[in-house]
């Protein structure tokens, strides 16, 4: 369990983007050493604030302290073309050094550059290893070298999370973040994840949407509103403690709502009394003296008048009362996914996968996933269906894929159809150029991307949200597509999200080719029928 010494303290921290757009506003919290799990709906500001911890942003206000470095497994694994497993790992100019002074090179620099880590390649291949990768081999053209020289491009985009986990433990720094370590992971690697997690040593701050991950942690901090809220325990604690705190909430709204209307109607029927005195005192009045009348209104009025202000101000009281219960519940607005109806007759054959010289048709409204586990080419098959310039030739002997219609749209693994120094409206229109600007802001809006977050550049947004904008613009698309190719939606989707997007496949009326390691989100989606690649 998390010590009482917080490791990263955050004091009255804010952040907001050049454009003014705030993210976080006044935000005090503290995580301890242990495990936690940080959580929060896409574009609550998750990833902006671990950004804020590792130094890649600075606060517009306040103050982030930590007790030491910051490591990052980030959401996004970034490589060159060039990279190899050991610069994935971060020993590459350490295991180059090492190699030229056994080589003979032994200049002050190759020392400097290898910091007296003889030891390095024998402890990344066992930090390898340690994550199940130590089968792997060279993967190079000339078949020479060790797993350390294989190009990170020929791994697959689970392989590549886990030799970053690996990097991230050979670094060993006392905190470190992981952004969305279970995206793109089959089913042994997210056993092999969790392991790593259930045995870390220092503080571990986990990003994540994955009920089953947050299980692994010591607590729960949500991200929700501009505040942090800290849960002790794993996820399912945290719902329990969370249906507590609604179900109170509920009883609280329920009760002010009693309380305003019962002041609701005193007021009025004080309102009704001081009328009644009114009229009774006017025809009082008339067999009065002038002054003695005019002295009795005067009184009259001023006891109405401070009835009335005793009386509007309990209605007012009540109704605060009423709009800050109503606060403490939950009413998250969620995304409306409406795919296009393409309307494919049932008999069109509009794609043709092929496995090991077994060939799968899809045709019509059917639904095909591609499984395997990780490494197994299941992407290079979807690559190749949609014909990508870079498709490579499939690993397998007689495997390949190819549309039988040029209406694809297609979404790949990291959603990097995004131009990071465009806006998320300047991209959207690169696929919907004949959309005009306003129809192109109402259909993000229904992604519940509005606002100032249309005219931020796209390099600035969460996983979840890019998801969003890539989504929406193969929707907008005219003539709508035919055949629709995902490769691992619910990636950085939070469960709302997910649910919707499966409501909307569900719905989808053109052909469907998806790849997920979610099993969950398959069985809830409804197959027609699965190709298994390996």
């Amino acid at each position: 369990m998390p010590t009482t010494t917080p490791s990263i303290v955050l004091s009255d921290l804010s952040f907001s983007w050049p454009d003014g757009s705030g993210v976080i506003d006044h935000l005090s919290t503290a995580f301890g050493r242990g495990r936690t799990g940080l959580v929060g709906a896409n574009g609550a500001g998750k990833s902006t604030l671990v950004r804020l911890v590792t130094g890649d942003l600075v606060p517009t206000g306040g103050r982030l302290t930590t007790t030491g470095e910051v490591d990052l497994l980030p959401q996004r694994l970034r490589s060159r073309a060039d990279d190899t497993v050991a610069d994935l790992l971060g020993v590459g100019p350490r295991l180059l050094a090492l190699r030229a002074i056994l080589a003979g090179d032994a200049t002050e620099r190759q020392f400097e550059l290898l910091a007296d880590d003889w030891d390095v390649e024998s402890r990344a291949a066992a930090a390898l290893a340690d994550v199940g990768l130590g089968h792997l081999d060279g993967g190079t053209s000339t078949g020479t070298g060790t797993v350390l020289d294989r190009p990170v491009s020929t791994l697959s985009g689970g392989q590549a999370v886990l030799v970053a986990i690996a990097g991230v433990r050979l670094r060993g720094r006392p905190i470190a973040v992981f952004d969305e370590p279970s995206n793109d992971l089959d089913r042994r690697s997210r056993g092999l994840l969790l392991d790593v997690v259930d045995r870390w040593r220092g503080t571990l701050v986990v990003i994540s949407h994955d009920r089953e991950l947050l299980e692994h942690v010591d607590e729960i901090a949500e991200l929700r509103d501009g505040s942090m809220t800290v849960f002790g325990g794993t996820w399912s604690a945290y719902e329990q403690q969370l249906a507590v705190l609604q179900a109170a909430a509920e009883r609280d709204v329920r009760a002010a709502e009693q309380v305003f209307k019962a002041e609701r109607r005193q007021r009025i029927e004080a309102e009704t009394t001081i009328a009644r005195r009114a009229k009774a005192g006017a025809q009082a009045g008339e067999s009065m003296p002038k002054i003695m009348a005019n002295q009795l209104r005067g009184q009259a009025e001023a006891t109405a008048g401070s009835l009335r202000k005793a009386h509007a101000s309990s209605e007012q009281e009540a109704r605060v009362a009423v709009d800050t219960a109503e606060r403490r519940l939950r009413r998250d607005d969620t995304i409306v996914v409406d795919l296009p109806d393409p309307a494919v007759p049932a008999s069109r054959r509009l794609a043709e996968l092929t496995v090991r010289g077994r060939t799968v048709v899809v045709q019509g409204a059917e639904r095909l996933a591609v499984v395997g586990d990780n490494g197994s080419g299941k992407t290079t098959l979807l690559e190749q269906l949609v014909g990508a310039p870079d498709a490579r030739p499939h690993p397998l002997p007689d495997t390949h894929a190819v549309a039988l219609t040029g209406r694809v749209a297609h979404l790949g693994q990291k959603k990097d159809s995004l131009d990071d120094g465009l806006t998320v409206l300047e991209n959207v229109r690169r696929a919907a150029r004949d959309v005009p600007p306003r129809e192109v802001r109402n259909r993000l809006a229904r992604f519940l991307i509005r606002g100032d977050v249309v005219d931020r550049l796209a390099g600035t947004l969460s996983g979840g949200e890019r998801f969003r904008v890539a989504l929406a613009g193969l929707l907008l698309g005219d003539p709508p597509p035919e055949l629709l190719v995902l490769d691992e939606p619910t990636n950085d989707l939070d469960m709302a999200s997910t649910d919707h997007l499966l409501q909307a496949l569900r719905g989808y009326r053109g052909a469907l080719v998806i790849v997920s390691h979610d099993e969950a989100f398959l069985e809830r989606l409804g197959l027609d029928a699965r190709v298994v690649v390996g």
